[in-house]
């Protein structure tokens, strides 16, 4: 039987509360809307392969929220957002900050600027461009390095640094979100990163655990 919109909205505000983050009613269902319309998009345009409401509040929502403790600074960056995670739902709970989705396919950003209107984010700017080409393709506005960049099983280590480079300066944050077997990833990266954390991150309805990866550049390249 399918899942009640009651019975999602109590499980997602729940499961946030066990990442210690309180959602009201209201950001509740503002961040289902996104899953429900991911659902709907996704009949036309293939955007995920999580189709199971339960499935998306787990692996979309909650693992995106389970890193909202560690995100800093004014201007945040989620490289090659997708349809929309992490950053969409870091946006909504965190208004104050700016997030930047930066993805080079046209029909995943679609969707995500019909969801940042569709659910009130004015704290969202789409970019169709690649990372690794920065300040190629980004607005005026967006061309200085950011205070947070998010990747969120983006490529290994190596490479994710590699693609996210031109987006950092000396005093910015990546947060790399990687599965349980990071760890020759790490051994593989070069001396120009520096690890300053290895978190384990506990998603609620997510069987095992996942990792949040923080890193800063250690020397000028």
């Amino acid at each position: 039987m399918p899942e009640t919109a009651q019975g999602l909205l109590a499980a997602l505000i729940d499961g946030a509360q066990q990442l210690e983050l309180e959602l009201s009613v209201d950001a509740a269902r503002r961040l289902l809307a996104i899953t429900t319309a991911l659902a709907d998009w996704n009949t036309r345009v293939n955007l995920t392969a999580i189709t199971e409401p339960r499935e998306m509040l787990t692996h979309h929502l909650l693992d995106s929220l389970s890193i909202h403790a560690h995100v800093r600074g004014a201007r945040i960056a989620d490289v090659g957002t997708g349809a929309g995670f992490p950053g969409l739902p870091l946006a909504l709970v965190q208004p104050t900050r700016h997030f930047t989705l930066i993805d080079s396919v046209a029909k995943k950003l679609r969707f995500v600027e019909h969801v940042a209107q569709l659910v009130g984010l004015h704290n969202v700017t789409t970019v169709h461009a690649r990372s690794e080409q920065f300040p190629r393709g980004f607005p005026a506005d967006q061309q200085q390095a950011f205070d947070t960049v998010l990747a969120r099983a983006l490529k290994p280590l190596p490479e994710l640094v590699r693609l996210v480079r031109p987006l950092c300066s000396a005093t910015t944050w990546v947060l790399a979100m990687k599965g349980p077997r990071a760890d020759e990833e790490i051994a593989a990266l070069g001396r120009d990163w520096r690890i300053e954390s290895v978190i384990d991150l506990r998603v609620p309805g997510l069987d095992g655990t996942r990792k949040l990866i923080t890193l800063r550049i250690a020397t000028a390249v």
